[in-house]
């Protein structure tokens, strides 16, 4: 049958798949894991080689492109994947400025995959539907960028403009919903489609959803056992790719948003806005970020690249004047250094960004004192991949497809460059010891053999 025309694949029965694990260091359940941590907490190997096999567990082909990356409950790994009419769609990468989209009106399969965590086995996939794209995406884009999420109950994929799909853990479809067209891109240049990206995101069994787009940007809430909408609230800004973050707390929980106009926090039950400010640049990427009682916003692009750290719990709008640095909301912030397309990472106490063109700094995440500033790589390899973190070393994915591993510390030193021989934009996740790339033909488990 053709892959491209077959719209619903036969399941595994349910009694064939294995029992789902219940060691919680195996889930990686979002982007970039729990609350968008990046961090794991296993041992998984420092050194390894695709391309000659060392400590590579497995290997299983994914058709189609897609920068959503793995995740992961218990044995079982999620993917998502766009698969073109085109014999070879376009993917460029490297450090460029173009910002037209790709012509590609051809329809397209969006399909869901997963995979056995331990040998790579398809397990079952699902195509929830088969249409020409609403919306162009950029030469480095997908139609698959965001990352599927899971509660072990149900996993949600959404494809932008094309819809929500809600499956339980065996594929059975239980819900889809149409979001409508959002249409993500330069805001300076509206016919510059790039494609949507934000992640979802599930909490005590509410589905989160941001749409920043050229118009009618929101923040939603839905119940993930039915789809139901539980509200809506509208956000004035231009386009964002970052994912929802959710702090819980005790004086009232909180969900983070970035964003240029508004990086802002929402009470999750009724979507009202607790605070906010302005001042990021003018494309956010990277998604919220806690540590202790501080959320960090980053975003670079236009005449500021601000990282900002700002209190939980603080009350209307906070916007610093352009000359002041901190007040009693913000314990600090910079204006330039922030990453462009990388989400930060805190491990150990230390804050750790890594730009475009592989700038590595260190900063303390209660002051912003920068410790260290370093280059990962040549300086020619770009970097879209966020950085992920286990066992005191951190992993940078390079978009070539070298994974550079540094050691943790206010001097962060390089111990290892590992090869996996394919183009790597998607963030990899960490389940126990074990590293799930996605490459772009293949996803990919790396183990100590």
């Amino acid at each position: 049958m053709n892959r491209t025309t077959r719209t619903i694949i036969t399941l595994i029965g349910a009694t064939m798949l294995p029992t789902i694990a219940t060691a919680h260091d195996h889930h990686w359940p979002q982007f970039r894991g729990t609350n968008a941590s990046g961090i794991g907490s296993g041992k998984p190997p420092i050194k390894f080689n695709v391309p000659e096999n060392e400590n590579v567990l497995w290997k299983s082909p994914v058709p189609g492109l897609g920068h959503s990356s793995p995740i992961v409950w218990g044995n079982r790994v999620f993917v998502t994947t766009a698969i073109s009419g085109q014999l070879d769609p376009q993917l460029r990468v490297g450090l460029y400025g173009d910002i037209m989209p790709v012509q590609d009106d051809t329809q397209h399969t969006y399909r869901v995959y997963c995979f056995d965590r331990d040998n790579g086995d398809e397990l079952w996939q699902q195509t929830a539907i088969i249409a020409v794209p609403k919306i162009k995406r950029h030469t480095k884009a997908t139609h698959a960028n965001s990352t599927p999420v899971t509660d072990g109950k149900h996993l949600v994929a959404l494809f932008g403009s094309e819809g929500m799909y809600c499956y339980d853990m065996n594929g059975k479809l239980l819900w889809k919903k149409d979001l409508g067209v959002l249409d993500a891109g330069f805001w300076m240049m509206p016919g510059a489609q790039w494609e949507y990206g934000s992640s979802p995101i599930i909490h005590d069994g509410v589905l989160y959803v941001l749409c920043d787009i050229q118009k009618n940007s929101f923040l939603a809430a839905f119940d993930v056992k039915t789809g139901e909408e539980k509200w809506r609230t509208k956000r004035n800004d231009v386009p964002t790719w970052g994912t929802p973050t959710y702090a819980k707390r005790s004086a009232g929980d909180e969900l983070l948003i970035n964003g240029f106009k508004e990086m802002a926090s929402y009470d999750p039950k009724t979507g009202k806005r607790n605070w906010w400010l302005s001042g990021g640049g003018d494309i956010p990427v990277p998604t919220p970020i806690l540590h202790d009682n501080l959320v960090y916003f980053a975003s670079a692009h236009g005449f500021l690249a601000p990282i900002h750290a700002v209190k939980l719990g603080s009350k209307g709008e906070l916007t610093l004047k352009p000359d002041i640095l901190s007040s009693d909301a913000i314990p600090w912030r910079i204006t330039k250094g922030a990453p462009y397309m990388q989400t930060p990472l805190i491990y150990n106490n230390l804050l750790y960004t890594c730009t475009d063109h592989g700038v590595l700094s260190v900063y303390d995440p209660k002051t912003g004192e920068r410790f260290h500033r370093s280059r990962v790589g040549s300086g020619s390899t770009g970097f879209t991949a966020s950085a992920v973190a286990a066992n005191d070393h951190i992993y940078f994915t390079s978009e070539i497809g070298d994974i550079y591993v540094y050691k943790t510390g206010r001097e962060p030193k390089p111990v290892a460059t590992n090869t996996v021989d394919e183009i790597c934009m998607a963030t990899p996740a960490i389940s126990g010891s074990r590293i799930l790339i996605r490459a772009k033909d293949h996803l990919i488990c790396i183990g100590t053999k």
